[in-house]
C-alpha cells in the first residue's frame, strides 16, 4: 500500500561524477520508511492487506518539499487456505476451527480495492510527515455458517449472501526522525492509525440468506480502534548501481470503541519486515525487488473470528518505476505469496497487483 514517508529529490542529477552519485546514493537509498507506512487494511485474511513498500518504488530524498502520492492496489481472495496448504468446504465444515459452533463459515471471495491518497511534508532533511487517507471498496461473498456433516447443498448457489462497500477507511498520521546520521539513513518513526472509517455493523448483506445481518466487523471500512504505530529503517548503497532497505513496523490498537459485553472487537496486533534491492543503472526507469514479510495476532473480541485471523506470510514483489517527468514517477508491482501460515479457515490470494504515481514539489 501507500507507504509516504520520505521525499526523493526527483531533481538530483544522475549524470556521472562523484558528486553526483553520492547524491543519487543518499537519495535513491531512501527506500525504507514506505513499507514501514504501508497501511493494513482490515480483510477477512490475517495477512492478506497490502504489503507493498510503494515508496520505495518512487525512491526518496530528504530534501525538503511536498509530495503527493496516489496508490491503486487490487486483492483478490479467492483461495480457502489453513496453515501451510490449501482446504476446502468439506474440512471448513467437518473440521471446524472452532468445534463448539457445530460447524464452520465457508467463505466464498473477498475483492478488496484501495484507493490511497499520500501526502509527505518535508520541512528539514532531519523530519517528514505523512498523511494516508485510504478509500476502500470491497465486495464479499459467504456460503455462511453450515453445519456438520458437510453436503453439497451447502454450497449451492442459492446458499450465497454478498455484500459491497464503497468508503473512508481508517486515516493514518506519521512522523519521522532521520537525523540520527549525517547521511539521514536510519530513521525512527511514530504514529497513529485513527478511526475514521464506519466499523462495527455499519454495513449489512445485500443479497442471499444473510441478506439485512450485519458484515462481519473485520469486513468493514474500519476497525474502530485507535492503533500505535512504531518503526525502524536503515538504507544503504550496496554497489555501483545497486541500493539496498530494510525496515520493520509494529501497529497495536490501545483504544477501541466497540468495547461493551457482546459488541466488543479488537484488531489483532500486526509486525511487518521489509527489504529489496533496486536496479539505478537507468534513472529513467528502475527495476527493483522486495520482500514483505507480515505477522498478525488473532481478533479479539465478541465480534471478532478469534479462530481464523491469525497468520504469517511472505511476498515476493518485483516491480519497475518510470520517470515521467522530472517531478512525476508512475510504478506497477505484481506481490506474489511465497509461504503462508494461516490459524484456521481464511481466504487468500493468489497475487495482489499495485500501481501509482508521485509528484514532488
Amino acid at each position: 500500500m501507500n507507504n509516504t514517508n520520505s521525499r526523493r529529490g526527483h531533481t538530483l542529477s544522475h549524470t556521472s561524477g562523484p558528486t553526483s552519485r553520492v547524491a543519487r546514493r543518499a537519495a535513491a537509498l531512501l527506500l525504507i520508511p514506505a513499507a514501514i507506512m504501508a497501511p493494513q487494511m482490515a480483510t477477512a485474511c490475517a495477512t492478506c492487506g497490502c504489503t507493498l513498500s510503494a515508496d520505495a518504488a518512487t525512491g526518496y530524498s530528504a530534501l525538503p518539499g511536498l509530495r503527493f502520492n496516489l496508490e491503486y492496489d487490487f486483492i483478490n481472495q479467492d483461495r480457502l487456505r489453513t496453515g501451510t496448504g490449501t482446504a476446502n468446504a468439506a474440512q471448513v465444515v467437518n473440521a471446524p476451527s472452532n468445534p463448539a459452533l457445530g460447524g464452520g463459515e465457508i467463505e466464498r471471495q473477498t475483492i478488496n480495492r484501495y484507493l490511497t491518497l499520500g501526502v509527505n511534508y518535508t520541512p528539514d532533511p532531519n523530519w517528514n510527515f505523512t498523511m494516508l487517507v485510504p478509500y476502500v471498496m470491497r465486495t464479499h461473498t459467504t456460503y455462511g455458517q453450515q453445519s456438520t456433516p458437510y453436503t453439497s447443498a451447502e454450497t449451492a448457489p442459492d446458499q450465497i449472501s454478498g455484500s459491497r462497500l464503497s468508503e473512508l477507511g481508517d486515516i493514518k498520521l506519521i512522523g519521522a526522525y532521520q537525523g540520527l546520521l549525517p547521511t539521514h539513513n536510519l530513521g525512527l518513526q511514530l504514529g497513529v492509525k485513527l478511526p475514521t472509517g464506519h466499523y462495527g455493523s455499519a454495513v449489512n448483506f445485500y443479497s442471499g440468506p444473510n441478506a439485512g445481518t450485519p458484515l462481519d466487523a473485520s469486513l468493514q471500512a474500519g476497525t474502530g480502534s485507535t492503533d500505535l504505530i512504531v518503526g525502524a529503517y536503515y538504507y544503504r548503497a550496496v554497489s555501483e548501481n545497486f541500493d539496498a532497505f530494510i525496515n520493520g513496523q509494529l501497529q497495536a490498537a490501545v483504544a477501541h470503541k466497540l468495547d461493551q459485553p457482546g459488541n466488543d472487537f479488537r484488531p489483532g496486533n500486526t509486525a511487518s519486515v521489509s527489504f529489496g534491492l533496486r536496479y539505478e543503472a537507468h534513472p529513467q526507469w528502475v527495476p527493483q525487488l522486495q520482500v514483505n514479510l507480515l505477522r498478525k495476532s488473532a481478533d479479539q473480541g465478541a465480534l471478532a473470528d478469534t479462530t481464523d485471523t491469525a497468520g504469517t506470510v511472505a511476498y515476493l514483489s518485483p516491480g519497475i518505476t518510470l520517470r515521467v517527468m522530472e517531478h512525476l514517477h508512475v510504478f506497477g508491482f505484481a506481490q506474489v505469496p511465497v509461504y503462508s501460515h494461516l490459524d484456521g479457515y481464511q481466504l487468500f490470494p493468489r497475487w495482489t497487483a499495485t500501481v501509482g504515481g508521485s509528484y514532488a514539489f
